[in-house]
């Protein structure tokens, strides 16, 4: 890298950043996908067991026995909430990858002659 300018080096150090912040919100991606999936698999299995069973929802450390239409409606919220992070997630994602394509391109350019010259 000794023979590449100052300025495309510190472009490549950008782009690594935006790698990294783009693998760290594909990670929270995963993470609340899996959560929304846990909740609706629990919503099913609520679905599922009749109105007068006997449930009890988690609160911190202690488990507390709710009705059902209650645990039903804290697991809707749950879903809606995780939802909309990963519909923010998904628009960080798109903007970053506009920007490492940009990136990418500029500094290739610069690389085979086409921009910045290369520093000797």
């Amino acid at each position: 890298m000794n023979n590449i300018s100052p300025k495309v080096q510190n472009q490549i150090g950008m782009l690594q950043q935006i790698q990294q912040q783009l693998q760290t919100i594909l990670q929270q991606k995963a993470q609340y996908e899996m959560a929304i999936r846990e909740a609706n698999r629990a919503k099913e299995e609520i679905s599922d067991s009749p109105d007068d069973a006997v449930m009890y929802l988690s609160v911190g450390t202690v488990m507390m026995q709710k009705k059902k239409e209650v645990i039903d409606a804290k697991l809707n919220e749950k879903v809606e909430t995780l939802e909309l992070r990963v519909k923010s997630l998904e628009k960080q994602e798109k903007m970053l990858q506009g920007k490492f394509e940009q990136l990418q391109g500029q500094i290739k350019a610069a690389i085979e002659g086409k921009g910045a010259p290369i520093a000797e």
